[in-house]
């Protein structure tokens, strides 16, 4: 399993580039051949909101088929772009090696199917 994670800050409105994750591009990337599920990990700092959002893919391969030929490059939908004040510009790859994390006890039951 191949991951990548991208990070971007934001001094307004969060809670709108939140909403537009879960509703929006989260549920574009589970129609994705080999994407296998992600987190929006968000940090309240006291002077701007950072959010790092991991995506989990099959292989190297699904990733490029998703963010093309360079795919270093981190891959923000233009909407997310003006929503943030700051975007790292590449994306930082890993693969998995061990997990220990089973997919329902990461869904606490605030959470809606669409949340995920």
């Amino acid at each position: 399993m191949h991951v990548i994670g991208a990070v971007g800050r934001n001094f307004n409105d969060a809670d709108t580039y939140e909403s537009l994750l879960k509703q929006k591009v989260l549920p574009e990337l589970k129609k994705l051949e080999g994407y296998r599920g992600g987190y929006v990990l968000r940090n309240d700092g006291p002077r701007e909101v950072e959010f790092v959002v991991v995506n989990l893919f099959d292989s190297l391969d699904a990733v490029k088929r998703f963010a093309g030929d360079n795919h270093t490059t981190a891959v923000f939908e233009p909407e997310a772009t003006r929503l943030l004040s700051r975007i790292e510009p590449r994306a930082t790859h890993y693969d998995v090696r061990a997990n220990t994390v089973a997919v329902e006890t990461l869904k606490p039951s605030s959470f809606k199917d669409t949340d995920l």
